[in-house]
């Protein structure tokens, strides 16, 4: 130690060799600080750098703290899964699809720590990860939700998503069934597996409930004296309730194939055979696909040409309002005889 030195400085070289720190690292580490605070020697006095300097490592430390008060994408997804355990079965199985898909095609993402990630990455993840502007729709909301999750967590400060727009759905006309189509897929119901699938197609086509709410749905929830069908709030794909109408077509069907109040209205593995069952309808080669939601479309189609009322039909339908019926729902033109549809 040089003989000049100070005892200032030399109690200052104490308490760094106390530390364990190297004395010329510790030293570089102060003037890098202080030169980021913008002190230059010619204006700084000894307590004003020494004031800087302190307020720039507590910043830094804080800023250290956060960056490491966080998760990995993958640990965020795992935890707001297990927040949505108890939601419904569809809901937990996209949640769940829509996450590894984005953890599958965005390499890295599964590592990343979610303080970190920007809206400007999310935004490219959305892209990367989906290909129609519906899925990217979609995809953006469970995203949405993986980060909401994180934020209560204290895992992140806020949620990047909020500030990546929605991409822009322009919503196009569903093709509904031929009369020829109504009959073959109501013929083939009737006979596949004996009927077992006839109920619940019959509930598609002449009252519009969705394949995964007829799934849910029990002998308990027909009531064939008042005509009506009661979806529960935790049986319908919005979680609102509704009351749909028994109409004469459906009647017929539910008094041939009814079954005591315990037993589901769809057989076990419903989905695959409802799959099955429209291939066996002719809907089986890449030149006649089955159009998605096609009985909910050729029932809205129908019972507007008929009973001329947007708002019973969205009563009957579930919709909040008449909006998606009137862009997308609904189609006119190829209508043949409304009347005898309801008289079947």
């Amino acid at each position: 130690m040089n003989r000049n030195s100070t005892e200032m400085e030399k109690a200052a070289l104490a308490v760094l060799q106390s530390t364990g720190v190297d004395i010329l690292e510790a030293a570089l580490v102060a003037k890098a600080a202080l030169e980021a605070g913008g002190v230059r020697a010619s204006e700084a006095t000894a307590r004003r750098a020494l004031n800087r300097s302190k307020r720039i490592i507590t910043l830094g430390v804080e800023a250290l703290r956060q960056l490491e008060r966080t998760v990995t994408f993958e640990k965020a997804v795992e935890e707001a899964l297990e927040a949505r355990k108890d939601r419904r079965t569809r809901t937990v199985y996209d949640f769940r699809y829509f996450t590894r898909r984005f953890m599958k095609r965005c390499k890295g993402l599964a590592a990343r720590r979610v303080r970190s990630i920007t809206p400007q990455e999310c935004a490219g993840y959305i892209e990367q990860a989906f290909d129609t502007p519906r899925q990217r729709q979609k995809a953006r909301l469970i995203l949405s939700g993986v980060f909401g999750t994180a934020v209560k967590r204290g895992w992140c400060d806020a949620n990047p998503v909020a500030k990546v727009e929605a991409p822009r759905v322009v919503e196009q006309q569903v093709p509904i069934l031929t009369p020829q189509e109504i009959e073959q897929i109501t013929t083939t119901a009737e006979a596949y597996r004996g009927g077992s699938c006839a109920a619940a197609v019959g509930m598609m086509l002449y009252a519009g409930i969705r394949p995964n709410e007829v799934a849910r749905l029990s002998w308990a929830q027909v009531d064939l004296q008042e005509r009506a069908i009661y979806i529960l709030p935790r049986h319908s794909k919005t979680g609102g309730a509704r009351r749909v109408t028994i109409h004469k077509p459906l009647l017929r069907i539910l008094r041939a194939h009814q079954r005591e109040d315990g037993e589901m209205i769809c057989p076990a593995n419903w989905l695959h055979h409802w799959r099955e069952l429209r291939r066996t309808a002719g809907w089986n080669s890449p030149a006649h696909r089955w159009p998605q939601d096609a009985l909910r479309h050729t029932f809205a189609s129908y019972h507007l040409s008929h009973f001329r009322s947007y708002a019973e039909l969205q009563l009957e339908i579930g919709h909040r309002d008449a909006t998606l019926l009137r862009t997308r729902y609904v189609d006119q033109r190829p209508v043949v005889n409304a009347g005898a549809f309801w008289a079947a």
